[in-house]
């Protein structure tokens, strides 16, 4: 029986982020962070670090990814649906090798019903044209019962745009500081030692927020500025309309600027897990205020809340 595999949609819905510290001066990623993502032990890693100039928690932002960036403009989505019969996968690999289409990054699974497979390429279009001309191939084929594409249903084509990621914005909220050479992902790690040692000084033990982008195949490594006072609070409520809510307007009040919230469904319209991490510097709250007047403002919210992890980092 094949595992059957997340949909890229669904993966957004995952947690696609992680708070972790710098180990000397390697980054740690996990092996389900870093199969999301395509870095591979052995592979050439690709980075682009960032400087923020503004007065936000975040220092530098360090991007993460296997393919150089002047590689991103012929990057292309390519997601092929064909029939769930043997073969299938086959034929559709051909009809993009018989076009010159280099397959990078691929995720095959299942469709809604068992009768479709969905294959979700990452492919570069350097050598094929845009991007119209392959779906008006296939079209054209399909059309005339071609033999070459009897078990593919169809196919949708749909630019990277990886390119984004790396674009500033109108307000320069950051500059680019660096585009580094390729370094080795080796023991699960990035180290950032032979390209940004001399930029990221003293990081050893420090956090950083680790985000992967699931619709570019980019790794976003955020480190924060040494006055930022990062707290995490795990909180239950109530599985129902508001409560969220509730919540975020209580600690909005305190100007704490929320970095990431994260809920999950604990039991199905019972109860809810909230997760937050917050930084303090700009708050109206000390950590220890926040401490203690957060499980009485959640005593007297609608509801059963509850306050489970209150965590300084």
């Amino acid at each position: 029986m094949r595992k059957r595999v997340p949909s890229s949609s669904e993966r957004v819905l995952m947690k696609n982020w992680e708070f972790s510290k710098v180990n000397g001066t390697k980054i740690m990623l996990d092996n389900r962070m870093s199969d999301m993502m395509g870095i591979v032990e052995g592979g050439f890693v690709y980075s682009t670090l960032f400087e923020y100039v503004d007065k936000g928690p975040k220092k530098y932002e360090l991007l993460l990814s296997m393919f150089p960036q002047e590689n991103y403009r012929t990057l292309t989505n390519i997601t092929v649906y064909m029939q769930d019969v043997p073969g299938a996968s086959a034929q559709s690999a051909r009809f993009l090798a018989d076009r010159s289409i280099n397959i990078l990054n691929s995720i095959s699974l299942d469709g809604i019903s068992d009768t479709t497979i969905v294959w979700k390429v990452l492919a570069d279009l350097s050598f094929v044209g845009e991007m119209d001309i392959l779906k008006e191939t296939f079209d054209e084929l399909k059309a005339k019962n071609d033999p070459s594409v009897s078990l593919i249903d169809h196919i949708e084509v749909k630019p990277a745009d990886i390119g984004r990621v790396f674009r500033t914005e109108p307000s320069k909220q950051k500059n680019e500081v660096k585009r580094a050479t390729p370094v080795v992902f080796e023991g699960g790690a990035y180290d950032l030692a032979p390209e940004y040692g001399d930029i990221l000084k003293d990081i050893g033990g420090k956090h950083v927020l680790i985000v992967a982008d699931v619709s570019s195949w980019i790794v976003s490594v955020t480190f924060f500025k040494d006055e930022t006072k990062l707290v995490k609070m795990v909180i239950e409520i109530p599985d129902c309309p508001g409560a969220t809510t509730q919540v975020l307007d209580w600690i909005a009040a305190t100007n704490v600027n929320l970095i990431s919230v994260f809920s999950r469904i604990k039991i199905c319209y019972h109860t809810t897990t909230l997760e937050l991490v917050a930084d303090f510097s700009n708050s109206n709250y000390s950590v220890e205020k926040m401490r203690k007047e957060l499980p009485i403002a959640l005593e007297n919210m609608n509801g059963i809340f509850e306050l489970k992890e209150f965590t300084e980092f």
